[in-house]
């Protein structure tokens, strides 16, 4: 049995259904993908690059004392940070890589048929481009920074997605350990 459903819809109805698809997608505050978007996409991305045998580059980046930034300035001015980082690494990735926002002031980007040098200039380029980036909110300028970590795969020790996501994540946290404003890469 088929059963067919045909309906009208005016722009009123067809807007807020891709605002509703968006909303699914996409972190509220930033309009980057979301924690759920990223993992799925990094799933399937590991997956056709273990396939191929194409590389495939992880980044996490982490905006570097944050919590000073809500503290010294308040919480509206860490959303104004977040939400300039996101315009930022949008004006700086291609159109098909995959930026999200992981958790808090931790971002991801998921670049296919990107080997590691690559990934480095484009994690450096994200890491200048926030830098020298002018924060102003209320006449008030916030010096901010990022510290980046570098993973790829297909690689020896990363057997799965979720190792591929340890692996950028600890890279991202040497960054931080070594001084932060600065790239890490995962060597073999």
């Amino acid at each position: 049995t088929t059963i067919l459903k045909f309906s009208y819809q005016d722009k009123l109805d067809e807007m807020f259904q891709r605002q509703m698809s968006e909303s699914a997608l996409r972190d509220g505050l930033t309009k980057a993908f979301n924690k759920r978007y990223f993992n799925e996409r990094v799933d399937g991305e590991y997956l056709a690059a273990v396939r191929s045998g194409s590389p495939l580059a992880l980044l996490f980046l982490d905006i570097d004392h944050f919590k000073r930034i809500n503290d010294a300035h308040g919480h509206p001015a860490g959303d104004y940070v977040l939400v300039e980082l996101a315009k930022i690494a949008h004006g700086t990735l291609r159109n098909e890589d995959i930026f999200a926002r992981y958790g808090g002031e931790e971002f991801a980007v998921i670049s296919r048929a990107t080997d590691v040098a690559e990934a480095e200039s484009l994690a450096e380029r994200l890491r200048r481009a926030v830098e020298e980036h002018a924060f102003t909110y209320e006449g008030k300028s916030i010096p901010v920074t990022i510290s980046v970590g570098v993973a790829r795969a297909p690689r020896e020790g990363v057997g799965s997605p979720a190792e591929l996501i340890a692996l950028a994540d600890e890279t991202m946290y040497t960054a931080k350990r070594s001084g932060r404003n600065r790239v890490c890469v995962a060597r073999v």
